[in-house]
């Protein structure tokens, strides 16, 4: 029958995936760059309790947790060329892929905002003050003292960060980006045969976040290592 399931198209597709698995991992690795950025250029104006600026970022953080990361890449994709558009500059011939990994980069920032002012909070202030009091400057105690431990509280949450966006990366193709998921809609163009195209999908982001969690996991575990020989050797 032409509808009985094709356990070997699976197995066939697997290879031609993973030929498009690059773009998937670069937008990932620039996103989650450039989000960490972005979102610690956030989250100092609510650290510092800077007027406007920290209510900008309030607004900022919040309009990116209330609106689905599909929208946001339409807006971007849509959004960017029609205000360029004004200065009398044409990006619309631009290659889509940069189009996603700014839109991911603002959602990450948003997401990396929050988890590096809550990590930053939970610094006991009593060590801020006792570096103040032995003569260390604010940048001083901040690279010593503070980020040290804010990096140990933060990085679980990183980590969830970083395997959420990978799973988001899957929506690129939805703006013409040929990633995985984009190759995958050609070949169940040609072979009407979703099922097994997406299952193949399936297990191929499966397996690469299975990767990256344990990679992830091993970095925690000597961070957490290295800061109890900091704390042993101080």
């Amino acid at each position: 029958m032409a509808n009985d399931f094709d356990f070997m198209l699976i197995a066939n597709v697997l290879p031609t995936l993973l030929r498009y698995l690059p773009i998937t991992l670069e937008i990932l690795i620039f996103s989650i760059l450039f989000g960490m950025l972005f979102g610690l250029v956030i989250a100092i104006p609510k650290l510092l309790h800077i007027p406007v600026l920290k209510q900008f970022a309030s607004i900022y953080i919040s309009y990116i947790r209330g609106t689905p990361i599909l929208v946001q890449l339409f807006l971007v994709f849509y959004g960017i060329p029609a205000l360029l558009q004004i200065l009398h500059i044409d990006v619309t011939r631009m290659d889509a892929i940069y189009f996603v990994i700014i839109t991911y980069t603002c959602s990450n920032a948003a997401a990396f905002a929050e988890i590096f002012r809550a990590a930053i909070l939970t610094v006991d202030r009593g060590q801020i003050e006792a570096a103040y009091s032995v003569g260390l400057s604010r940048s001083q105690t901040f690279i010593r003292i503070v980020l040290p431990q804010a990096i140990r509280v933060a990085f679980p949450n990183m980590a969830n960060t970083m395997i959420s966006s990978l799973k988001d990366t899957s929506l690129a193709f939805s703006i013409g980006v040929m990633d995985m998921v984009g190759r995958g809609e050609t070949l169940i163009a040609s072979t009407t045969r979703a099922l097994e195209i997406y299952l193949a999908l399936s297990i191929v982001y499966y397996i690469i976040v299975l990767l990256l969690e344990k990679i992830l996991n091993t970095n925690e575990r000597y961070l957490n290592r290295y800061m109890q020989k900091e704390v042993a050797t101080n």
